[in-house]
């Protein structure tokens, strides 16, 4: 069970990943301990945090060679929630667009898979903890909802989180997380 800091770490918020908010996640460095972390994975070597914008996602698939993920594969985290937000697209060009909530039976918390990273700021000289969330294929559900890009985070069962932490592989079958292997 993780220790929190700080009991203004866990309040109820709806995020937009787009402002890069702070969110609860525990890490494999401190993994007793809930942190804040900014949504939006810097990697060490970006000039600036710009990049941002463009990792607030990782396709598990791919995070082996893209730059901004590569070095950081082994950078586990679990990204804390209780549920999150799809848009379907009702049109062709997304300008009519449904939003759903999804969550857990009884809005259960879970934790999605996640990297992190550490960015030392040029300007301030400050270390930024991000982090990006990882995303598979989507399942059948998932693919009606994100129905443009079909994709959807990795949401870990409780028993593969400290798995996940300790670098084990996931084990996916028919786009669900059912156990982890080393």
């Amino acid at each position: 069970m993780a220790h929190i800091k700080d009991d203004n770490l866990i309040q109820p918020t709806v995020y937009n990943g787009f402002q890069y908010p702070q969110t609860p996640v525990i890490t494999n460095k401190l993994p007793n301990e809930i942190q804040l972390y900014a949504w939006g994975l810097i990697p060490f070597w970006a000039k600036d945090n710009s990049i941002r914008k463009n990792t607030l996602n990782a396709k598990i698939e791919t995070i082996h060679q893209k730059p901004s993920f590569r070095n950081v594969v082994n950078n586990r985290c679990l990204v804390l929630a209780d549920g999150f937000y799809e848009w379907q697209w009702l049109d062709p060009k997304g300008k009519q667009k449904q939003k759903y909530e999804l969550t857990l039976p009884n809005h259960e918390a879970f934790a999605f898979a996640g990297l992190w990273s550490e960015w030392i700021d040029k300007s301030t000289g400050n270390i930024i903890y991000t982090y990006t969330i990882l995303t598979t294929e989507a399942n059948e559900l998932m693919s009606q909802i994100h129905n443009t890009q079909k994709r959807m985070p990795i949401i870990l069962s409780p028993e593969s989180e400290q798995d996940w932490l300790r670098g084990e592989n996931l084990i996916m079958q028919n786009n669900r997380i059912l156990a982890t292997e080393a």
